[in-house]
């Protein structure tokens, strides 16, 4: 199915039909996708008084309780509320959910001990395009991605002068495929979540952060339309499913 989107007074015809889903879903158990010191999400039939909630076990019905914290354990979207004494809701932030999005691969570069996306590799990989969102696919870009054990790795993030940039470009939403954007273990510090969101001037309520995302390698570098979508929490945080089209003009 082609469609064609009218944006910034532009056309472009989007293939509606190839999809290409960039989400880690949550399947519950040792090999699902953990990061932040928790323990393995749950996915369990409900028992409860003779009711087992799973059919093959004799019960009327699958119904699952479902155990599962979406900063740890699935590709999720979040606010400024994530770092903020005031509540801010994901669900109540995100008002649109289709963007002209640039997926970029960066290799992070080494600096003393960590692993940093630096403000030059986005603007070298970005140069003068203007996007709502972009997409960071790091190198390198292996399958075990969707279930890696992040707690104490010291994971790549992006520098504060990094995250900086891309507001100051207006970049709305970035999506990468780490467990967060800053540094595992910065004493609380958040920096590229604060220069993000603008927490110390003005604050950008409409931007999100895409964290525990995977791109595949067959996605190739360049501009798409994204669509985000969340679940309908009223949290900081949501669990998340963006997906890219290709634009074929």
């Amino acid at each position: 199915m082609i469609a064609t989107i009218k944006h910034n007074s532009r056309n472009y015809k989007v293939d509606l039909s190839q999809p290409r889903d960039i989400s880690i879903p949550l399947i519950g158990g040792e090999n699902n996708i953990n990061a932040w010191y928790l323990d393995d999400p749950k996915m369990v039939p409900h028992r409860e008084k003779g009711f087992i909630g799973k059919v093959s076990e004799g019960g009327s019905t699958n119904f699952n309780d479902i155990w599962f914290n979406p900063h740890s354990h699935v590709t999720h979207t979040e606010c400024l509320g994530h770092i903020t004494e005031a509540f801010h809701s994901i669900n109540q932030n995100l008002k649109r959910f289709f963007f002209l999005a640039e997926v970029i691969t960066v290799a992070p570069e080494q600096m003393g001990n960590d692993f940093v996306i630096s403000e030059k590799q986005l603007k070298y990989a970005l140069g003068n395009k203007k996007r709502e969102a972009l997409v960071i696919r790091t190198l390198p870009n292996l399958a075990d991605k969707r279930s890696r054990k992040y707690s104490n790795t010291n994971p790549p993030y992006l520098l504060e002068d990094a995250a900086k940039y891309l507001a100051k470009k207006e970049v709305e939403h970035v999506l990468v495929d780490l467990p967060s954007v800053d540094k595992e273990k910065d004493g609380g510090a958040m920096l590229a979540h604060n220069a993000f969101w603008g927490t110390n001037g003005q604050k950008r309520l409409s931007a999100t952060i895409t964290e525990f995302i995977y791109v595949p390698n067959d996605v190739e570098d360049g501009t798409y339309f994204l669509n985000l979508q969340v679940a309908p929490f009223e949290n900081d945080a949501s669990p998340s499913r963006p997906v890219l089209y290709k634009i074929l003009t």
